[in-house]
């Protein structure tokens, strides 16, 4: 199997933040890559922008240095990489005030696409967004992608909207969320619309629980301040987690269309219930292994901020009424893990005399670590002496399904920026998706901060705070192990 790199059009693209942390880490590799496979057209370019002053030379110098420590050894080609550095400039601008923006727009090119990529605090996208149009940088052909928080609540949300709004319309915004751009994340678009064999079982006459689970081995350290202020529910449920529930909960799309994908998101989030008190688990890693604990990294001896959460989510239509969702993320835990699970139900009649060794069909989307699917169905296990049952499972590694091309798959931040030049808004979201996910997280939040909860502590290394085993426990459920 070969497969196919398409090369997108000629563009300039503006990276405000162009030299901090998600710029060098992320971006700027990432557009390495995609002019290693010869998908960035050599024409194209990149514009680094900040307040730092440094010449065309010297920027190319730090990125040769972000290129030397993020891209994988095998993938750094001294010739390629001096090819790409030569696509690179350099504007030092002050997004609040006047200086660089004629610079920048003696920068650009016509009939080309114009990107502009806003890495920077979502308090800058205001000024960023008013002096490209005061500048007639921005046209009506250009794209602006925004980082998230896409506000930390519902009216702070809508007020940014309303703020991009005044300068770009939606079909220019591109709100990027990096999950979306995984590789098994699309995947699981294509195993449920793709194939007859499942799509007829996606529903709650067959499925019994689904989970949602973002392990994490890292804590807060050296960011502790700006999460102490967000949270598991704003850091990671509001987005990342409910993206993923959308993908897996949709309807079928009438076609593979933005706006059509994005439709059947939506009407995900306005099913979604309310969440009673009951069936939420906060709580905070506390120290152990010689490491400090989550007060100590926040540097708020009283901080009641969640780094870890559980919850049990039910969807009110037809297709999932009675079927709960249980959804956690958490850090330091014990392993880094990303996964969905479907469990389906077991058959109406056992046949078999050794019920007792049926275990349930499990489908397994991996997110990371080792970017795979697989099926746990049941078999007869070898040997005399009767029918005996095992489990076992129908396993699809990227890795090994499809060997070194896998090491080639573009990564989430490659993808999304070549959608972003493509004009391609399918894997990014809408306005009205980001206010109505935060109308039905801001009640939850709200709702524990009115009651004073505090988050249970639990250790470093553990699966979560015992609270969070007893909620599924009461449904006679059980977790997942966090491998």
């Amino acid at each position: 199997m070969v497969s196919r790199v398409i090369p997108v059009d000629v563009f300039d693209l503006v990276i405000f933040g162009g030299t901090g942390d998600l710029a060098r880490r992320k971006i700027l590799p990432g557009l390495y890559r995609r002019f290693l496979a010869a998908q960035m057209p050599a024409e194209s370019r990149i514009i680094g922008a900040a307040r730092a002053e440094l010449t065309d030379q010297e920027y190319r110098d730090q990125v040769r240095a972000a290129i030397a420590e993020f891209v994988p050894a095998d993938r750094q080609d001294p010739a390629a990489i001096e090819g790409f550095l030569a696509r690179l400039h350099y504007v030092a601008i002050d997004a609040t005030g006047a200086n660089g923006w004629a610079q920048l727009k003696a920068l650009m090119r016509e009939n080309v696409v114009r990107a502009f990529y806003f890495s920077v605090a979502p308090s800058l996208f205001g000024d960023i967004a008013q002096r490209l149009s005061d500048h007639g940088i921005a046209d009506a052909w250009s794209r602006v992608v925004v980082e998230k928080p896409f506000g930390r609540d519902l009216a702070s949300a809508r007020a940014l909207n309303a703020c991009l709004a005044r300068h770009f319309n939606e079909t220019q915004i591109y709100r990027i969320d990096h999950y979306l751009g995984k590789e098994t994340v699309q995947n699981l678009m294509a195993v449920r619309f793709a194939n007859i064999l499942f799509e007829p079982l996606w529903k709650a006459e067959y499925i019994d629980h689904v989970q949602i689970t973002v392990a994490e081995t890292v804590g807060v350290e050296g960011r502790g301040a700006y999460y102490d202020k967000s949270g598991a529910m704003r850091d990671m449920v509001q987005n990342h987690l409910m993206q993923l529930l959308c993908l897996i909960a949709m309807e079928p799309p009438y076609h593979f269309d933005p706006d059509a994908v994005r439709d059947e998101k939506l009407k995900v989030i306005r099913a979604l219930k309310p969440v009673p008190p009951e069936d939420i688990v906060r709580g905070q890693y506390g120290p152990g292994n010689g490491e400090a604990g989550y007060l100590a990294h926040a540097e708020n001896p009283n901080s009641r901020t969640e780094s870890y959460i559980a919850l049990k989510v039910q969807i009110s239509n037809w297709r999932w009424q009675g079927v709960p969702f249980y959804l956690r993320t958490g850090k330091r835990l014990r392993a880094r893990a990303s996964e969905i699970a479907i469990t389906f139900k077991p058959p109406p009649h056992a046949i078999f005399d050794d019920a007792s060794g049926w275990h349930e069909n499990v489908l397994v989307i991996r997110l990371q670590p080792n970017e795979g699917m697989n099926l746990m169905v049941m078999i007869k296990e070898p040997g005399p002496g009767g029918m005996r049952l095992m489990q076992v499972p129908l396993d699809m590694s990227f890795a090994e399904a499809l060997g070194a091309e896998a090491a080639d798959v573009p990564d989430a931040y490659e993808r999304l920026i070549m959608d972003v030049i493509r004009g391609n808004q399918t894997l990014f979201m809408r306005g009205d998706e980001v206010e109505a996910a935060w109308a039905w997280t801001d009640p939850i939040i709200e709702g524990w901060e009115a009651r004073g909860d505090r988050p249970q502590i639990y250790d470093p290394g553990s699966s979560g705070p015992e609270d969070a085993l007893m909620l599924m426990h009461r449904d006679g459920r059980r977790w997942r192990e966090i491998r």
